[in-house]
């Protein structure tokens, strides 16, 4: 006989151990809570937006989600409620639990004002009946370095730049400003709290993540400015003969400027000993194909959706982006859960947008995650238009929609979360 399956939220401190032994068992990581992981997770999780599922006192169910800033398209910051740690044991699968912790989340993160719900999507099948899309991606790179065409005799900034190697103290120090530059130019980036800086520099240790101390490396502009950071580790590999196999692996490469980030692939792709690159997660449009002499020596090794979005308030992120040309829409939204939908006329340009709910027809009908998908300015509206995911009630406005939403270079979000 079944037991009544309890969802608690929010999560009591007595159950985050029961809690963390269910998310390792959900991630197929050894189904246990170490005292190190549990006081970590005390620490850094809002109990109050923690969910778990319990059967019994064993927890079967895992949800939580915290406040997170996600840039829009111009650089403004939109509140988003960012999702994560979600895990349905083995043994509860198809009982509706994830649906029953998602609509709980969802529905407090619109009661609280925030505009957009994130996630990383472990499996694409999962989140677009709950409204999702993908809206960003990523590529990663595998450079053979002896055919990249790149001469190490030449590897310093050639623009009066320099690089330097730096400790963990500086990263800290240097960091975060660097980062919050960046994510004021480049959409589809996320805020890294104090934790992240902590976590990613070996100041604090993760139970279930060895740690192997990273090179870091710094960019000065001319002008004495830090406008590039990269962390990378190596191997030490040798074949016959003598001969050295090793490969670098990028574990953060963040820039503000293109001198930036050709300075610092040249002087990675210059190490001596070095014949392989893993270039870690990338913009799908990352300048670093084209910045060798032979594009092909940069392999695509992944090439997958990202960051997946799903809209609380249409007014507010409609209107917090900026838009290349003018032009006015309707767009009829479908939200099953009835969090976002209706009829919304965007009337928008290059000195700001107006978005509010509207009698008039519609020019596009959509379900909500499609919405998701055309915020950040990475898919074509023509595109979903031609695969049946957006109805064209008027003619031309699905090309209307691509030349307010697209952009000029693609979204990219660096984190994981």
């Amino acid at each position: 006989m079944r037991m009544a399956l309890e969802l608690r939220t929010p999560l009591a401190d007595s159950d985050l151990s029961h809690w963390t032994v269910a998310l390792n068992t959900g991630f197929l990581r050894p189904p246990e809570a170490p005292k190190e992981e549990v006081e970590l997770r005390r620490e850094q999780i809002d109990l109050s937006r923690t969910q778990g599922v319990f059967d019994g006192d064993r927890c079967v169910a895992t949800f939580r989600s915290f406040a997170q800033r996600l840039t829009a398209v111009g650089g403004a910051d939109v509140p988003a409620d960012a999702i994560s740690n979600v895990a349905v044991s083995p043994t509860h699968r198809r009982r509706g639990l994830l649906s029953r912790m998602m609509e709980h989340d969802l529905r407090a993160a619109k009661e609280r004002g925030e505009a957009v719900a994130t996630l990383i999507a472990a499996e694409y099948p999962i989140y677009g009946r709950y409204g999702f899309g993908p809206a960003t991606w990523i590529t990663e790179w595998e450079v053979d370095v002896p055919r990249a065409g790149l001469d190490p005799r030449h590897s310093a900034p050639v623009d009066g730049g320099r690089v330097d190697f730096a400790d963990a103290d500086e990263v800290r120090k240097l960091g975060p400003a660097l980062h919050e530059r960046l994510r004021a130019r480049q959409h589809g980036a996320i805020d890294r709290p104090d934790h992240w800086w902590q976590i990613n520099t070996g100041q604090r240790r993760l139970p279930n993540r060895p740690w192997a101390e990273p090179f870091y490396v710094l960019y000065r502009s001319p002008d004495g400015s830090v406008d590039g950071l990269l962390a990378y580790t190596a191997d030490d590999h040798w074949e016959g003969n003598k001969r050295p196999h090793n490969t670098a692996t990028v574990l953060a490469l963040t820039t503000v400027t293109p001198a930036a980030e050709r300075a610092l692939w040249h002087f990675l792709l210059s190490v001596d000993w070095v014949t392989r690159v893993h270039t870690g997660r990338r913009a799908p449009d990352d300048l670093l194909p084209l910045l060798l002499g032979d594009p092909r020596a940069a392999q695509i090794t992944t090439y997958a959706d990202w960051l997946w979005l799903r809209p609380l308030d249409v007014p507010q992120l409609l209107e917090t982006r900026t838009y290349p040309a003018e032009g006015s829409l309707v767009l009829e939204l479908r939200d099953a859960a009835g969090l976002a939908g209706g009829r919304y006329f965007l009337e928008a340009g290059p000195d700001g947008a107006a978005c509010a709910t509207t009698g008039r027809p519609a020019d596009l009908t959509m379900d909500i995650g499609e919405l998701s998908t055309l915020w950040l300015g990475d898919e074509s509206a023509v595109r979903l238009a031609s695969l049946g995911r957006i109805a064209e009630e008027r003619p031309g406005a699905a090309a209307l929609a691509d030349r307010l939403l697209r952009t000029p270079r693609r979204p990219w979000c660096p984190d994981g979360f």
